[in-house]
């Protein structure tokens, strides 16, 4: 019988020369070792077939990982693989997150309702008491719990229109937006945001009590290009502000026009009615007209009659209202008022002992005791809502 060496040799004789001098410099104690692995390779095997014979049948083994130290000659049966016991992982604690004094933290039916109220000469009245209101939800009369003057912080966002329909007013709205916000943001108490309007929404500025942020975010806008997805954005900012405390505001700066939203106007008023938003419109559409035409009133066209309703409904359901300046002057005059009413501006709050079905729209009317001749401007409804 040949030794494993002979055969080894036997087989590779032809043309393998190399092979067999590389080999024989294992020499004779590499010989001794590879009789003895197969003296305990045939161990092995003998005791696994006494094995099967008691067992019938042969579990699976685990592919042994491969070693990357080196020739391994001890066959990995033959060494036991130690069991790692499981580890009980601790469930970390989670790290509280700090919360903004500005998030709603406590989920309530309140139903808030910004109120104006003016006299016939067009100023605030703000000596009213809560006696003197008289609220109706679906017509029915219902208490109010409390009225909150204007020290109630307001939380706005700002809509600046900057698609290429208004190239001729632009600088008009980068200007009647800086004094917007210098005139009518108080830094210690209130907090705004900016949006760019055009083919595509960008919050351009998250909400700050800095007055400059606001300012150079207007100064730094891209040239006016795109389409106008207007309604989309109104429902975007509505959506922004749901979680902030405060009275809710929405002021557009824009010609009303919109070209490309997917949203419709009832979508939008259920919208900025959900979220207790207030809607206020600084309309360009005149001023646009009197740098095109010289005359403020312009072509009567389908897209700009459409675009006068729609901002009209939204300002009307939220209490807000519409302003069309052509001006410095007028434009002064327009933020004056805005800003006057905010800050002259009751707050009912409402909890409704009967919440109605969620999702159910209900009508809200206010109105003052014993004193005819005011105007009064309020929310004209409210959905109640679904969680």
């Amino acid at each position: 019988m040949l030794s494993p060496l002979r055969l080894r040799s036997a087989s590779t004789a032809t043309g393998q020369n190399d092979r067999r001098v590389g080999f024989s410099k294992f020499g004779s104690k590499s010989l001794r070792l590879i009789n003895t692995t197969g003296i305990v390779v045939l161990t092995v095997l003998i005791a696994a077939g006494a094995a099967f014979g008691q067992s019938g049948r042969v579990k699976p083994a685990e592919t042994p990982t491969p070693s990357r130290s080196g020739v391994v000659f001890v066959p990995a049966d033959s060494v036991p693989v130690p069991v790692k016991k499981p580890v009980s992982v601790p469930t970390p604690t989670p790290t509280p997150i700090p919360v903004d004094d500005d998030i709603i933290k406590v989920e309530s039916a309140l139903v808030p309702i910004p109120l104006s109220v003016t006299d016939q000469s067009g100023r605030a009245v703000s000596n009213l008491k809560l006696t003197d209101f008289e609220l109706r939800i679906d017509g029915k009369t219902e208490e109010i719990s409390d009225v909150f003057r204007s020290n109630t912080p307001v939380r706005l966002a700002l809509l600046f229109d900057n698609s290429s329909s208004v190239i001729q007013a632009r600088e008009f709205e980068k200007r009647a937006a800086i004094r917007f916000f210098r005139q009518v943001i108080r830094p210690q108490t209130d907090m705004a945001a900016l949006f760019s309007v055009a083919s595509v929404v960008r919050l351009e500025q998250p909400l700050t009590r800095d007055v400059s942020e606001l300012v150079n975010a207007i100064e730094g806008f891209a040239q006016p290009e795109g389409a106008t997805s207007l309604l989309d954005a109104i429902i975007q900012a509505a959506e922004y502000l749901r979680d902030y405390q405060g009275r809710r505001v929405i002021v557009i700066v824009s010609d009303g026009e919109d070209t490309l939203s997917d949203a419709t106007l009832e979508q939008t008023v259920k919208a900025i009615q959900t979220y207790d938003c207030q809607v206020y419109v600084v309309k360009t559409t005149e001023f646009e007209n009197l740098k095109r035409t010289g005359n403020r009133v312009g072509n009567s066209n389908i897209r700009a009659l459409t675009a006068e309703r729609r901002m009209q409904e939204l300002a009307q359901q939220t209490g807000g209202a519409v302003y069309s300046p052509v001006d410095e002057r007028e434009l002064q005059d327009a933020f004056t008022r805005i800003s006057a009413e905010l800050s002259n501006q009751y707050v009912l709050s409402y909890y409704p002992e009967n919440a109605g079905e969620r999702g159910q729209f209900r009508q809200i009317s206010v109105s003052v005791k014993d004193q005819p001749g005011l105007t009064l401007r309020a929310r004209k409804g409210y959905f109640v809502p679904k969680r």
